[in-house]
C-alpha cells in the first residue's frame, strides 16, 4: 500500500536574536512578564529588507531538498503555508518555484495560520497517495515581525512572535512501519474574529458588529477612515489569549487522541509529539492531559516564539536533528490557532 513519507527536512531562522529585555525599549513589560505567561525567552527577527517570508522558505526548502537526496528540478509540486506572505498575491509559491530555478510545476498556498503546515502536510499525503506526485515540497515560513506592533499596547501579541522557516519533502513509500498514517482536520468559524488581523481586508465589517460587542457602531463605521484605523491599532493582529487558551487546551489532546484512536494507537505509545508552538503554558497543559513524559514532548518556543505556520516543522527538523525523532518512531504532528483550525498527523518517521 502507498504511503507518504518524509523524505527530507530543514529549517532556517534569522541570525538576529531578540530576546525579552530588548522588547523593553520599546513596550512596558518585563524577562519575568513574558516567561510566565508564554515561555518565551528570545525569538528571531528577519533582516527587514533583505529577508522575506519566501527567502526564509527557500532556504529550509535547500536543506530538506539535499536531505532528500534530490535536487530542486526533482520537485513535482510546491505547498505553501504562511499568514505573512511576501504580496497580499500572488502567494509565496510562485515565489519559492521562481528562486529554486524549478519547472514549471504546479504551486498552492495555504492560508490556515498555525494550522497551515498540518494542512499542507495533508494535502500533500493525498496527491502521493494518488500517484500523482513522487516530490512534494512543503513548506512552513512566517516573517511575524513586519507586522507586529511594538508599542506597550500591542505588548500582549508582539513579545509572543517571531520568524522562521521550516520545509520537509514529501516521497511515496510502500515500506510497512513508515509514513503518514492519518491526517486529521477540523474547523469551527464561529470564534473567527477572537483571533484574527481585521484589515486591510474586503469584510467591509459585516462580521464585526455581530462578533465583537466591545465595538460601537460609530467604532466599527469609522473602521474605513485611515487615521481611525491606524489610531486604532485595527491593521495589527487582535487576539483574546484567555479564549485561544481555553479553546486550545481542549482541541489539541482531542485531535492527538483523535489519531490515535484511528490507528490503534494510544498515547503512551508516541515517541514525540510535536505540538504547535503558540505557547509553552498551552503544549505543558497538552502533556499534562495526554499523560506524557517530557521526553515524548519537543518544545522550541522558548528559543523561537510562535513562528505560526513554521513552528512545527521548525521543532520537528530540532527534534530529527538532536536524535530525539528517530527511523520507525511515532510522531503526532498538532496544531491548533485562528479560524478556529485544528489539527493532526501521525505518521511513522
Amino acid at each position: 500500500m502507498l504511503k507518504t513519507k518524509i523524505a527530507g527536512i530543514g529549517m532556517y531562522v534569522p541570525q538576529h536574536i531578540v530576546t525579552n529585555n530588548d522588547l523593553l525599549k520599546y513596550m512596558d513589560t518585563s524577562d519575568e512578564w513574558i516567561k510566565e505567561r508564554t515561555g518565551i525567552k528570545e525569538r528571531r527577527f528577519a533582516h527587514r529588507t533583505e529577508e522575506t517570508t519566501t527567502t526564509m522558505g527557500v532556504e529550509a526548502a535547500k536543506i530538506a531538498i539535499q536531505n532528500a537526496g534530490i535536487a530542486p528540478q526533482d520537485i513535482d509540486f510546491i505547498i505553501f503555508a504562511t499568514l505573512s506572505p511576501d504580496y497580499y498575491f500572488p502567494g509565496c509559491g510562485v515565489l519559492v518555484q521562481r528562486a529554486m530555478k524549478m519547472k514549471e510545476i504546479g504551486a498552492l498556498d495555504v492560508r490556515n495560520q498555525c494550522s497551515g503546515f498540518v494542512y499542507a502536510i495533508s494535502v500533500g499525503d493525498q496527491f502521493i497517495k494518488s500517484g500523482m506526485y513522487k516530490n512534494i515540497l512543503v513548506i512552513g515560513s512566517e516573517k511575524h515581525s513586519f507586522g507586529l506592533d511594538f508599542s506597550t499596547r500591542g505588548r500582549n501579541i508582539s513579545v509572543i512572535f517571531g520568524d522562521g522557516a521550516g520545509a520537509v519533502v514529501l516521497q511515496p513509500t510502500t515500506k510497512e512501519n513508515q509514513g503518514i498514517l492519518s491526517t486529521h482536520l477540523h474547523s469551527d468559524g464561529e470564534s473567527a474574529e477572537i483571533l484574527a488581523m481585521y484589515n486591510p481586508g474586503t469584510h467591509a465589517n459585516h462580521w464585526l458588529p455581530q462578533k465583537l460587542a466591545d465595538f460601537n457602531e460609530a467604532e466599527i463605521g469609522d473602521m474605513f477612515m485611515s487615521n481611525s484605523m491606524v489610531d486604532k491599532a485595527q491593521n495589527f493582529p487582535f487576539m483574546d489569549g484567555q479564549s485561544v487558551f481555553k479553546k486550545a487546551v481542549i482541541k489539541l489532546p482531542e485531535v492527538v487522541i483523535e489519531s490515535l484512536n484511528a490507528n490503534g494507537y494510544k498515547a503512551s505509545d508516541i515517541n514525540m509529539l510535536i505540538p504547535h508552538q503558540a505557547n509553552l503554558r498551552i503544549s505543558q497543559y497538552v502533556q499534562h492531559q495526554l499523560g506524557l513524559r517530557d521526553d515524548q514532548v519537543y518544545n522550541n518556543i522558548q528559543r523561537y516564539g510562535n513562528t505560526t505556520a513554521a513552528s512545527i516543522p521548525l521543532a520537528l527538523c530540532e527534534a530529527w536533528k538532536e536524535g530525539k525523532v528517530k527511523e520507525g518512531d511515532l510522531v503526532c504532528l498538532a496544531s491548533f490557532g485562528s479560524g478556529f483550525t485544528w489539527a493532526a498527523a501521525l505518521l511513522k518517521w
